[in-house]
């Protein structure tokens, strides 16, 4: 059943995002309203997949990195229908469904089987902070979409060359405030998770910080989004320099979710470390697993 529900899933979210591509080519009010729909049913869909995985597993399914990389997704719809639905802004879904749909994609090359959970991160902190973690991620994805259209409607201002595209795409001003106000609501988020993380770690390990790989690029992550913060607060970003700066900063994000776990070894690396020992048969010490950490164990 749980596969069912996942792979329906999957199958909403590409028909969907096909959809919101079409509609970037051409925007009819009835292929954006049939794309919001598609989108809708998909991420109900995956919330029946999500809690049909809890139960099954009797724990929040955010500790490897296929249930973390599909609850990333479904955090990234959830937001984006939040916004879509505020600012009435089809396309930016043609910008943000192709996120969730790759990030669903990805995790089906990891291992979904449903494994005893490490002692150490049986914990009331596990919802918390993985929870507000993806939540506050999946605001900046939706900001690292707006930046991209950004960035695509100031050239064509900039060339005075007014085409077919620009006439689909919404103001600046607007992209430029759904840039901010994901910033604002997603920056306390992050923050949260990491002093979340710290007290749970605390609890497991003796120590709030040990500048394991992960919690240093955490940690790099709260400091790029905080710099285009104060920014935006104090110095008056906006426009061109925020819209850079939230695609840099969701690049570091995603190396800091995914790219740690699998390149820099350490306490939060277990299974990740495991699946790559067993997908490339290395023999390198890099490659045994480590036992997990609990601020972000297995790809969170």
């Amino acid at each position: 059943m749980n596969a069912v529900l996942f792979y329906s899933t999957l199958g909403i979210y590409f028909v969907a995002t096909v959809a919101y591509l079409a509609y970037l080519i051409k925007p009819r009010e009835t292929l954006g309203q049939a794309s919001r729909w598609l989108i809708t049913a998909g991420f109900l869909l995956h919330c029946a997949f999500t809690l049909d995985r809890y139960l099954e597993a009797g724990r929040t399914p955010i500790t490897n990195l296929h249930e973390s990389l599909s609850f990333f997704s479904l955090s990234i719809v959830g937001v984006f229908i939040i916004i879509e639905r505020k600012y009435k802004v089809f396309i930016l879904g043609s910008f943000v469904t192709p996120v969730a749909l790759i990030l669903m994609l990805v995790s089906t090359i990891f291992p979904t089987a449903i494994t005893p959970l490490n002692p150490a991160l049986k914990s009331k902190w596990l919802a918390v902070h993985t929870t507000v973690a993806f939540f506050g991620y999946a605001t900046f994805a939706v900001a690292f979409g707006a930046a991209i259209m950004y960035l695509i409607q100031e050239h064509f201002l900039k060339s005075k060359k007014l085409g077919a595209m620009y006439q689909k795409l919404p103001s600046l001003d607007k992209l430029d405030d759904i840039n901010y106000r994901c910033l604002t609501f997603g920056f306390p988020l992050l923050t949260l998770a990491i002093i979340s993380g710290a007290i749970w770690a605390e609890t497991a390990w003796g120590t709030y910080w040990s500048w394991d790989p992960k919690e240093t690029w955490s940690l790099i992550t709260w400091f790029v989004y905080a710099a285009l913060l104060h920014g935006r607060l104090t110095t008056g970003w906006r426009g061109k320099k925020a819209a850079i700066l939230a695609i840099i900063g969701f690049f570091v994000l995603l190396f800091t979710f995914i790219g740690v776990n699998l390149l820099l070894p350490g306490l939060h690396s277990a299974q990740s470390l495991d699946f790559l020992a067993r997908t490339k048969k290395s023999s390198f010490p890099i490659w045994k697993p480590i036992v997990s950490h609990p601020d972000f164990p297995d790809g969170n």
